[in-house]
């Protein structure tokens, strides 16, 4: 996959249109947390990425079953029912309260009653979502431009989680963060994590740090780092693992985010994208896992290709 398919990336260009498509994504996946049961490290909550956009998958309600996807191909939230039943909205006139409003009288007319918290987690001073009116920036080229990385970001990661044998997350979309990630664990027990994450329950994070993890992911940029960028860590960070040797050049560990840190557009301007961005996912894991003392032969692929 060379770099012809992978396109640019600007956060400042970007950000409002990403600020309100992860306040929609919010809106989605409260709805996944109140129709489905609990599955470790909030597995169950997380959106998957498909050939057009967003999506909750398969969801149930006495008896019926309904989907919401977010399309950024047709550029509209997407409500369906194994009923046939159907309702769309064009997401280049929709602000959040306009999602909001528009998702639960839509979901409320298929005899869907369901009640969300509404308000945005891991975001400080967040809007509730019923009366946010100041987030409605969508810019088509913008959200292609995000579908298609998290595309091949979906692919690549895959191919890197079917190298694992062990405890591993499926590769999904995590609404509170905004990114996509996969994680790999040691089956260990880890230490009690702290919490403190803007308006999320410490036992949430407790629980998603329950045991050791390998964490990689994508995320298109924030304040805290204004550009798109791969990220991977290790809960509980091991001594060293800072200074660790890690590839490719462009890698740096972030000593705020306590993360290595892999621009975007170091991957996306490569002439083999995908080799970078596995080199700096098998680079960081072996660094994490060597230095905590993972038992890395348990966990590697046995089975022939």
């Amino acid at each position: 996959m060379n770099n012809r398919f992978w396109p640019e990336l600007s956060y400042t260009e970007g950000k409002e249109t990403y600020n309100t498509i992860h306040l929609w994504t919010q809106i989605i996946g409260k709805v996944k947390l109140a129709t489905l049961p609990w599955i470790n490290h909030s597995w169950h909550v997380t959106l998957t990425v498909t050939p057009s956009g967003l999506t909750t998958g398969v969801l149930p309600f006495n008896g019926k079953y309904f989907q919401i996807n977010i399309d950024f191909l047709k550029h509209q939230l997407q409500i369906s029912t194994n009923l046939n039943e159907e309702r769309n909205y064009d997401l280049r006139s929709l602000s959040v309260a306009d999602c909001y409003n528009n998702l639960f009288s839509c979901l409320k007319s298929f005899d869907i009653d369901i009640k969300i918290y509404p308000i945005a987690n891991e975001l400080a001073d967040p809007i509730p979502f019923p009366k946010d009116i100041q987030h409605r920036t969508y810019i088509p080229e913008i959200a292609q431009a995000l579908h298609m990385a998290l595309l091949n970001t979906n692919n690549i990661f895959t191919e890197f989680r079917s190298e694992f044998i062990g405890k591993s997350s499926p590769v999904h979309f995590f609404w509170g963060g905004f990114d996509l990630a996969v994680s790999r664990f040691s089956g260990r027990a880890a230490p009690l994590h702290p919490g403190g994450v803007p308006n999320l329950p410490d036992w949430v994070a407790q629980e998603a740090y329950s045991h050791e993890v390998y964490s990689c992911g994508f995320w298109p940029g924030g304040d805290s780092l204004p550009y798109a960028a791969y990220y991977s860590y290790i809960y509980p960070e091991p001594k060293g693992f800072p200074t660790a040797p890690v590839k490719p050049q462009a890698a740096f560990y972030h000593n705020d985010l306590k993360e290595f840190i892999l621009p975007y557009k170091d991957v996306q301007k490569a002439a083999a994208p995908a080799e970078v961005l596995l080199e700096f996912l098998h680079s960081t894991y072996n660094a994490a896992a060597g230095l905590a003392n993972w038992d890395k032969a348990s966990f590697k692929k046995q089975y022939p290709k």
